[in-house]
């Protein structure tokens, strides 16, 4: 069928060098509606969420949404979801178009080399690998049996043979390697060590990193990716941080950061900045209701949690802490951290791993601290 929205979708790559252009005869090849099931949910800009679309009842909707820049959920819930509505928890997606071409072109395969493709989920990154190398240079690995074998189909149907293989992506898959390139399509909090041993000397691992401050990661571009299975974070509820009694016993202080300061936007650079200063700690920035906006912080090690609540018109925000840790005191010590440096970028932080653990920069590797 004549589709002049994929062409739109390929110039706009273009125009604004999310795909290069020796990725395009890839693009041209590698289909993404082909390897989208029937029922999806693409998310809508308008509405703000995922909403369900059905090639069986509207196929120019649903191709429309396929030839969109926009991520798309092909299963809820670990597959345990059934029904058209959205499910609680996004659990396998075809990421945005822009930043799989990002992704493959910041991985700079070349020729002949050997490739790990991590998180199969529908198979379009492993059938852009495969199509630029080989089938046999290419392995892609995916913890969900149900997810790895509808791939393994609709890439054979395109005509595209990698290695589908079903396992702990986090373990990579040795009986491939030495790879020269790593490519994760999920979020890691932490680099495995499989992946640093099966990668030959000089080789390359490009993968979506942050740490549990937040949901976002930072990899050629700050976004954000459902995360490897092994290293989702599971929080206690808040009910079992702060007790029935509520802030009445908290610590009380008062901050004069303000609220445009410090809620940025979940893919900016602060939340990043402080979730690399601030260890063990999970921010959660509620909805602004009547003026008021609290914005929580849960403690890993322990129960401390800390709240700062912004209120329109009021020049310091209240602030509550509890636990062995204050939490907000140590957030407020990242803060001025972050802009005593010249409010930096996501691309002037770094990353070193070693066996002894992770370590985080900013410009120098040598003046690192553990994350």
């Amino acid at each position: 069928m004549d589709r002049p929205s994929r062409k739109e979708l390929g110039r706009v790559l273009l125009e604004t060098r999310a795909m290069t252009p020796d990725w395009a005869p890839t693009f041209e090849a590698v289909d993404r509606a082909a390897f989208l099931p029937d029922l999806m949910w693409p998310f809508d800009t308008d509405a703000g969420k995922s909403v369900a679309v059905d090639r069986a009842d509207d196929p120019d909707a649903w191709y429309a949404a396929a030839d969109s820049n926009v991520p798309i959920v092909t299963q809820w819930d670990d597959g345990e979801h059934a029904g058209s509505e959205p499910g609680r928890v996004s659990t396998s997606s075809s990421s945005m178009p822009s930043v799989v071409y990002a992704l493959l072109q910041t991985t700079a395969v070349d020729e002949g080399m050997n490739v790990l493709d991590v998180g199969t989920g529908t198979g379009e990154t492993a059938g852009a690998l495969t199509h630029r190398l080989g089938g046999g240079n290419v392995t892609t690995v995916e913890v969900d049996p149900a997810v790895s074998l509808r791939a393994r189909e609709r890439l054979r149907a395109a005509g595209l043979c990698p290695t589908v293989v079903v396992g702990d992506g986090g373990r990579g898959y040795a009986a491939s390697a030495p790879y020269d390139r790593i490519l994760a399509t999920v979020g890691v909090r932490e680099i495995p060590g499989a992946w640093i041993e099966q990668t030959r000397r000089g080789g390359l691992i490009v993968a979506p990193w942050g740490t549990h401050y937040g949901n976002a990661d930072a990899v050629a571009r700050p976004v954000e990716f459902m995360k490897l299975r092994a290293q989702r974070l599971a929080l206690p509820g808040h009910g079992e941080y702060v007790p029935a009694e509520g802030m009445a016993a908290a610590h009380r202080s008062a901050t004069e950061i303000t609220e445009a300061e410090f809620v940025t936007g979940r893919y900016t650079a602060l939340p990043f900045a402080l979730g690399l200063r601030v260890r063990d700690c999970v921010q959660a920035v509620a909805d602004k209701r009547d003026g008021a906006r609290p914005v929580w912080f849960y403690g890993l090690r322990d129960r401390s949690w800390a709240c700062v609540m912004f209120r329109d018109g009021e020049e310091e925000a209240r602030v509550w802490q509890s636990g062995p840790r204050r939490l907000w005191d140590e957030v407020e010590a990242g803060h001025r951290w972050w802009v005593g440096r010249d409010k930096p970028e996501h691309t002037r932080f770094g990353l070193t791993v070693t066996a002894g653990g992770q370590r985080a920069w900013l410009d120098d590797p040598a003046d690192s601290w553990a994350v």
